[in-house]
């Protein structure tokens, strides 16, 4: 079984990334049955509960406030509809519900009512997960006590390629964020989005980042880039989809304990695309409707697929339970 390592160099990765295809898959799906159950998938479902006039320029982003995209601001929503979501969610087949809101960091007049909606997520008998921008450690402390599972705070790209993306809030800001979520006993969700100009080292970077952190995440989500007309990156020239099943196989070979998730631009991706995927060792998803404010794949067109390829809905503590090598 490999060893779970935090001392990735570019040389290591590189040479992951350039093995022949099917041996890179081969090798990473072998891996992936070392600790996980396979043919499991966990699935997410991401509302946003505070939408848009965000002050951060992240070059991606419908919700900045500093580009002029369409999106609406929209206030804090109610303790009520969050509830009614949740429970939508569940009964799609949804183990874990993740709240996002578009603040630099959670303003202390609405963080009692983010904490309430943490609360009644958890009731409900679901994973809870939650992306607020920065936090104060007091802020994480409470998050914990409330009982939340996962905090998201993306690292986005490399550090080399971050300031060519956002120039609000440094990269070291983000590494701060992810140590006082890891200090209080949250579970950490922290991956990045490629597709916005990077070039093949930076992709590299980023997944060396994360495999190098004290503590690897213990979600990591991948997202292809969707361009936002009227973003900084809205024309953006799209990823070879054969580079990021690539991306996807090296991040299981460089992070084998972490759940891989395919989250943003889904629904650009073939089914056989998602396969692939799926093959190189992702395992989790994020499906309803939208992703925060773009969209994705229909749900029973994702069901429709899971029944095609075998492959069973789980929450994660039991996708690693019973894991086999075979």
């Amino acid at each position: 079984m490999q060893q779970i390592r935090h001392d990735w160099t570019r040389e290591q990765a590189q040479a992951l990334f350039d093995q022949p295809f099917n041996d890179l898959l081969l090798q990473a799906q072998q891996l992936h049955r070392q600790h996980f159950v396979p043919n499991t998938v966990q699935v997410s479902t991401l509302l946003s509960i505070k939408t848009g006039a965000c002050p951060e320029n992240c070059g991606y982003c419908s919700q900045s406030g500093h580009f002029s995209t369409g999106v609406e601001k929209q206030k804090l929503m109610e303790l009520d509809a969050v509830i009614a979501a949740a429970k939508t969610a569940k009964e799609h087949g949804a183990t874990r519900f993740c709240m996002g809101a578009g603040w630099r960091s959670p303003p202390e007049k609405n963080f009692p009512a983010v904490l309430d909606m943490v609360k009644a997520v958890k009731a409900m008998g679901m994973e809870t997960c939650l992306t607020a921008g920065m936090l104060s450690d007091d802020q994480a402390g409470a998050l914990k006590e409330t009982g939340l599972d996962y905090y998201n705070h993306n690292l986005d790209s490399s550090a080399e390629y971050y300031e060519k993306v956002v120039t609000t809030r440094t990269y070291q800001d983000r590494l701060d964020t992810l140590e006082r979520v890891r200090r209080n006993g949250i579970n950490v969700c922290c991956g990045g989005i490629v597709g916005m100009g990077e070039s093949d080292n930076d992709r590299l970077g980023l997944l060396i980042e994360l495999a190098n952190l004290p503590e690897h995440p213990q979600s990591v989500p991948l997202n292809v880039l969707v361009p936002i007309p009227g973003t900084p990156l809205g024309d953006s020239a799209p990823i070879d989809p054969l580079d990021f099943v690539r991306m996807v196989a090296v991040a299981r070979m460089m992070m084998p304990k972490s759940v891989v998730r395919l989250s943003a631009g889904r629904a650009e991706m073939s089914q056989e695309l998602q396969a692939l995927c799926f093959f190189a060792g992702a395992n989790s998803i994020h499906y309803g409707e939208k992703l925060l404010t773009t969209p994705l794949p229909d749900t029973q067109a994702d069901q429709d697929l899971f029944s095609r390829l075998g492959i069973n809905t789980q929450v994660e503590s039991n996708m690693r339970d019973g894991a086999v090598c075979s």
